[in-house]
């Protein structure tokens, strides 16, 4: 599917706009309480979705895949948001969604015995540079240990939401595979909820939040990421959704007034080089499957 990369890039925009939404949300919204409902009201969102399509089909489902895709998107929510509180955005962002890619690689290698090529290793590593010089001069890097662990348990968080989710849309719809998950992941996370002042849920303010983080950058976009993720490896998918802090940096400068140095300049350029050699690639792979097709 020649899609398939698009619709994963698509996803990564969506992500990106996470960072804009959140410094919207009120004061007394804390950054866990506001994961935990952006999880709720996005798996709220994909069951209805499912209902209406009447597309739920639970009888043969694997539950061992779903609860590791479950389980590691419920992990990722708070220990990404401990990351950045305890280490800052850059190192905490940087450090977690760097070692995504390459976490999902050797998962992969290990757990499918499927070598990444040297295009995605070579794209990965143009990738994750650009993410560091994109982030360097944000803010004065904080290396907290504790942090740094943190942030590296969310990004094996998501490569490992990645390669069980793929199983699940090799076999199921990618409406009913995002649905099933997020719905648990939310189940998870819910005690959470009590622990925190959920009083900010009830405002405008905090309701046009929710929606936008749960409906668009949550429901839609996981709904986009595992409809590309059907057709592409779990490595070349998670290196593809590093165009979430692409967007993210875009939108501090064009809607919050952000200023950028020429180091931040060159990292978006190396993410953008990264990201289109992958797709590239990808799709080279595509047309020429198609025409071994074609050929039998």
């Amino acid at each position: 599917m020649k899609a398939a990369p698009f619709f994963i890039l698509l996803a990564g925009i969506l992500w990106g706009t996470t960072g804009t939404t959140q410094a919207l949300a009120p004061d007394s919204a804390h950054p866990i309480a506001i994961g935990a409902t952006r999880l709720a009201v996005g798996g709220v969102f994909l069951l209805l979705l499912l209902l209406i399509r009447k597309d739920l089909r639970l009888k043969g489902w694997p539950l061992k895949a779903t609860l590791v895709a479950a389980l590691s998107m419920a992990c990722y929510q708070p220990l990404f948001f401990s990351a950045v509180s305890i280490t800052g955005v850059a190192v905490g962002t940087v450090v977690a969604i760097g070692s995504a890619p390459v976490l999902s690689g050797l998962i992969e290698w290990f757990y499918s015995n499927k070598r990444p090529s040297i295009i995605w290793w070579c794209s990965t590593f143009l990738s994750i540079l650009g993410c560091v010089l994109l982030f360097l001069n944000k803010e004065s890097a904080s290396l907290n240990i504790t942090g740094i662990f943190m942030a590296l348990g969310a990004g094996l968080s998501f490569a490992c939401y990645t390669l069980a989710s793929r199983g699940l849309v090799e076999k199921y719809s990618s409406l009913s595979a995002v649905a099933v998950v997020f719905i648990l992941s939310a189940l998870f996370l819910s005690p959470l909820l009590f622990l925190f002042d959920m009083s900010w849920f009830t405002s405008l303010r905090g309701i046009g939040v929710s929606l936008q983080l749960g409906v668009m950058a949550t429901g839609l976009a996981y709904f986009l990421f595992a409809k590309g993720l059907a057709h592409v490896s779990s490595s070349t998918a998670v290196t593809l959704a590093l165009a979430e802090p692409l967007t993210a940096t875009m939108l501090g400068v064009l809607v919050v007034g952000e200023k950028l140095t020429m180091t931040s300049w060159s990292g978006i350029s190396l993410l953008l080089i990264g990201i289109g050699i992958l797709i590239w690639s990808t799709r080279d792979v595509s047309r020429k499957s198609e025409i071994v097709t074609i050929e039998k």
